[in-house]
């Protein structure tokens, strides 16, 4: 059928149009191609040289600063060091055993060192960068850096690590950092992805632990080019992360030092609180340990010297060790009486050096007994048959209750380690950990802080604290935070008969400065700076009847272990109180001879600011008291700085 010429004339004038669009989107295209091949060619032409090359970009972690750690005084506790250390990215190395071998040609690395590495590798992922080496010397780090370009995955590396200038003064304290274990990473639900990196070192005990998730601050990222061996080529980008928090906190890197110092070589610890607003201003357990040397990875000879020493460096004394709190107790249980009614302050009782309730028979430490006593009395010589006598009428549970109030038998909330909550022993509390019923001899041992009953050093520092100012002081650590300070909070009122308090006081001031007080030997003469206390001995042994027949074993004829422990509790000045003290000495043996000098010793340096002068102590002890302070070794305020000491 022919076509008429106007359907011809239509059909051409369609193919027309069909072929100039699809000229269009040819020319189009070919637009489009020769821009992008512009582009990759001329304009990221390097780039995409360098990938043709075998490179890429990896992200890299900035482990951030972490925070830093003072004084009450500004004076550095805790802080960070330049390290010069080598990773190894797997992933980057190939041949790891290869790279390492080479690598040991350059730096020390042991076999077994090199076998832990190997295993590491193994457990990490590929990217992960290892940290095979670090604490290197200038002189190393640069063999490596010269020869990174022959070395795959090798990075050499400056970073930070943690420093204790103040070592052994503050160890129980700050704790120590140490490198993340697995267990570490098993307890915590989302961990941050620095903890990933081996090597990085997180909190292990004590305020770097407790405080860790603010003093570790946040990571930072690098953008880096790296090239087919693993060498960085160049730094692409960069995000700084943000530094942990710095602490200041309350103690006073002074008293702490004296505190240590005066402590000895003993196993002991003290405390020192000011009453007011509850800083802490020393908190001192000995013997100590040096935590630099969990940073720098502790040997396993000076591991097993802190492990097997009886003395226990690696335990803080002050706020884990509990111990039966002996006549240190003695001020509760009267208080407890004085408020339940069942006693006034002139009323005695007669002592003859024994207690006879239900058959068997309670000593006092006199034997031969203190006569007629009333309660101040009572206190000033520590006679425990009138604590026998009253505990009995006022009962367990108001005892319990008065400690409580005191500070003692609960947990005192501080970013340190293991922080005991003690044990001010009830009737119910028996009946649940035991499955017996209370005895009345299970009050007349706890009366006078024997038996069921344990306080730590803290919670005697604590008790003494309360009863100097009558108001619930609470203990605190932390002063500020990036410099703002911790807010005190208002200490509520005891809700104590002032008068109740005053007796207390008068017989705490009677034990230290009358003529038959337990630690007249401890006084302060200097008016201004006059101490209350009480003192206190704890068996760790039964003493037998049989024994008390024939005499007591005297504590220094005992093995060290089962000598008495000693123990001190006091404040300063009487009349306007500053400063309370606690001093507990591992089987030193009588508190008066072991624990209440020492404990006087360290309020007068508080109270002074610096060495006690001899005119504080009585004339005949100068002589004795000069050589003693002379021996110390105590740091040096003007060059705390450098470590250094002066005696």
């Amino acid at each position: 059928m022919r076509r008429s010429p106007k359907d011809t004339q239509e059909s051409a004038r369609m193919i027309t149009r069909r072929g100039l669009m699809l000229g269009g989107a040819q020319a189009a295209m070919v637009a489009v191609l020769g821009t992008r091949m512009h582009t990759m060619q001329v304009e990221r032409a390097n780039q995409f040289r360098l990938l043709a090359e075998g490179n890429s970009v990896k992200i890299r972690l900035i482990p951030p600063a972490r925070g830093l750690v003072h004084d009450r005084n500004g004076v550095l506790l805790a802080g960070n060091e330049q390290n010069y250390r080598v990773t190894i990215t797997r992933e980057d190395a190939g041949d790891v055993e290869q790279v390492l071998s080479d690598l040991r040609r350059l730096i020390p690395i042991g076999e077994a060192e090199t076998e832990e590495l190997l295993a590491e590798f193994r457990r990490r992922a590929p990217t992960t960068p290892v940290t095979v080496a670090d604490r290197l010397s200038w002189e190393e780090f640069s063999r490596v850096a010269v020869n990174a370009p022959a070395l795959p995955g090798v990075t050499p590396d400056v970073g930070l690590s943690r420093l204790y200038p103040r070592a052994q003064d503050f160890a129980h304290i700050l704790g120590y950092v140490g490198p993340v274990s697995d267990y570490d990473l098993s307890q915590i639900e989302n961990p941050d992805p620095l903890l990933n990196i081996p090597k990085f070192q997180l909190g292990k005990l004590g305020v770097e632990a407790k405080l860790e998730d603010r003093l570790r601050g946040r990571a930072g990222q690098r953008r880096v080019e790296v090239n087919s061996a693993g060498r960085e080529m160049r730094e692409l980008g960069r995000r700084e992360g943000a530094p942990g928090v710095n602490l200041q906190l309350t103690v006073d890197y002074r008293v702490q030092n004296y505190a240590l110092a005066r402590l000895g070589e003993e196993s002991a610890a003290a405390v020192v609180m000011d009453v007011q607003n509850g800083d802490l201003i020393a908190i001192s357990s000995a013997p100590s340990f040096d935590p630099n040397l969990f940073v720098r990875g502790i040997s396993s000879a000076d591991y097993r010297t802190l492990t097997e020493d009886d003395h226990r460096p690696l335990a803080d004394k002050t706020v884990q060790g509990v111990y039966p709190p002996g006549s240190t107790y003695k001020m509760v249980t009267a208080l407890a009486a004085l408020e339940a009614g069942v006693i006034t302050p002139e009323e005695t009782v007669y002592c003859p050096g024994h207690l006879e309730v239900g058959g068997r028979r309670f000593h006092c430490w006199k034997r031969a007994g203190h006569g007629r006593m009333n309660l101040i009395q009572s206190l000033e010589q520590s006679c425990d048959v009138f604590f026998y006598d009253i505990a009995q009428r006022v009962g367990i549970d108001r005892i319990s209750a008065m400690a409580q109030r005191l500070g003692l038998g609960v947990r005192h909330d501080l970013p340190m380690s293991a922080v005991a909550e003690g044990l001010a022993p009830t009737k119910a509390w028996k009946s649940e950990r035991y499955g017996k019923d209370w005895l009345i001899g299970d009050t007349i041992n706890a009366s006078i802080g024997q038996g069921f009953v344990l306080s730590s050093p803290l919670h005697l520092a604590v008790m003494a604290a309360r009863i100097a100012s009558g108001k619930a002081v609470v203990p605190r650590l932390i002063h500020s935070i990036d410099g703002v300070e911790v807010p005190v909070p208002q200490a509520a009122d005891l809700g104590l008969d002032p008068a109740w308090l005053g007796n207390v006081r008068k017989g705490m001031d009677a034990v230290v400065n009358s003529r038959r007080g337990t630690a007249k030997s401890s006084r302060i003469v200097a008016a201004e700076w006059t101490m209350a206390g009480k003192t206190g001995t704890s068996q760790v042994r039964n003493i037998t009847a049989a024994e008390r027949a024939r005499g007591v074993i005297s504590n220094d004829q005992l093995p060290w272990n089962r000598r008495d422990h000693g123990l001190f509790v006091a404040y300063a000045p009487v009349d306007n109180p500053r400063y309370a003290v606690s001093v507990v000495v591992e089987h030193g043996g009588g508190g008066s001879t072991a624990a209440a000098p020492v404990a006087r010793d360290i309020l007068l340096f508080a109270l002074n600011g610096g060495v006690p002068p001899l005119t504080a102590y009585p004339e005949s002890q100068r002589g004795r008291i000069r050589s003693m302070q002379e021996s110390l070794d105590l740091v040096d305020p003007e060059t705390v700085g450098d470590g250094k000491t002066r005696a």
